[in-house]
């Protein structure tokens, strides 16, 4: 068995949020980060001076540092999308001995390539995806950017199963219909299986409502070991397991096949490291910047075998809620996921699950949570997993 020392030693004690909406106008991507980052280190009740290390993906973090006001760093670094990186990097921190309490953030800021009304906005014209300096020429291009890979391997997917459309609709419905009891949630409003299919053909066979929504808003989290978190105000969220996944071959023209990608790398780690698995979970939150990848994720992990994902979420579909509830008892992206609540590249999904795991996820609660599966990232450079746990 692969050696996993740090299983359950390093636990989520803080979290902040400013919530999502397609544009908060005003704001700047540094403000965002902060709002959420003094909201995370006062959920977990400790002050400014008790952080000594800080990660994220942007602003830089050495900013974030400064703006806080925090005394002295002796860890920090900016890491790339989805966040699972910049967790498995004050998880190594803190347990290395580097630093003993870390702040990680994650602020969203549309951008002209992923957002039109970014693109008429002066004060962003410059910033590419994510919010970063673009270089130049840049191209606008606001719906289509990221979606020429995985247009391609959906096709390739229908191709060689023969699945029909409804399948990525039925994630992408189960998605809305999470978000409406989601109140930081940027679209809320429920959709059909008809709003699906009459959606806007982007980059065939993907529609408009098969990508993730562009949105302005910030996550924050404080980590520290599961020993001091104890003595903390809030239940402390474990990390039992963590994941990333590289495969030889991990370019989106280069990748093995729909049988053999980042996906997979993670799936077999994850298992090996973990003691819990697909009995013990009580909530699922697999990535989903475009529906074909939470459809994957779902057959990758093992809820069922590849090609069967349509089959699956029909027998496991709430009626009643319009949404999939797997076994009657699991329900997958509780949150709305980057289709509704926006595309948070996973913060919204680890924030969610330690919400549900605290108990603290109001009527969106799931009763008796204590052991949720993540699967952040996609098949190709960036795919990620996270088994959390707690003992409340």
């Amino acid at each position: 068995m692969p050696r996993n020392p740090i299983k359950d030693q390093i636990s989520f004690v803080g979290v902040g949020s400013t919530g999502f909406a397609r544009s908060a106008t005003g704001r700047s991507r540094t403000d965002l980060a902060l709002e959420a980052s003094i909201a995370a280190i006062t959920d977990a009740g400790l002050e400014a001076k008790d952080i000594d290390g800080v990660v994220g993906t942007a602003p830089a973090a050495h900013r974030i540092a400064e703006d806080l006001g925090l005394p002295e760093v002796t860890h920090h670094s900016n890491q790339p999308m989805p966040l699972a990186f910049a967790v498995v990097d004050a998880m190594n921190a803190i347990y290395s001995g580097s630093c003993d309490t870390v702040l990680v953030y994650h602020a969203l800021y549309r951008a002209p390539a992923n957002s039109q009304a970014a693109a008429n906005d002066p004060f962003r014209r410059g910033l590419g995806f994510g919010g970063s300096p673009a270089p130049a020429p840049f191209r606008v291009d606001p719906e289509q950017l990221g979606a020429e890979g995985y247009a391609a391997w959906a096709s390739r997917y229908f191709h060689e199963y023969g699945a029909p459309q409804e399948v990525l609709g039925l994630i992408a419905v189960n998605e809305r219909s999470n978000a409406v009891r989601n109140p930081l949630a940027a679209m809320r409003t429920p959709i059909t299986m008809e709003d699906y299919l009459s959606a806007r053909m982007v980059r065939e066979p993907l529609r408009l409502l098969d990508m993730d929504v562009p949105v302005d808003g910030a996550d924050a989290f404080v980590l520290t070991t599961t020993e001091r978190a104890r003595d903390l105000a809030k239940t402390p969220v474990m990390i039992h397991a963590a994941a990333v996944g590289l495969p030889k071959h991990h370019g989106e023209d280069r990748i093995d096949g729909l049988s053999h990608h980042g996906q997979h790398v993670v799936v077999k780690s994850l298992r090996a490291k973990s003691d819990v698995w697909i009995p013990d979970v009580d909530v699922y939150f697999p990535y989903d910047g475009f529906t074909i990848i939470a459809l994957s994720w779902i057959e990758n992990t093992g809820w069922c075998k590849p090609g069967e994902g349509y089959d699956f979420i029909r027998s496991n579909w709430d009626s009643g809620g319009n949404r999939i509830m797997i076994d009657g008892r699991i329900p997958v992206n509780t949150h709305g996921g980057n289709h509704s609540e926006g595309g948070t590249q996973g913060s919204g999904h680890i924030r969610e699950a330690i919400a549900q795991l605290r108990g603290e996820a109001g009527d969106r609660q799931v009763t008796g949570a204590r052991t949720a599966l993540l699967t952040p990232g996609g098949f190709f450079n960036n795919a990620q997993g996270l088994v959390l746990r707690t003992d409340r």
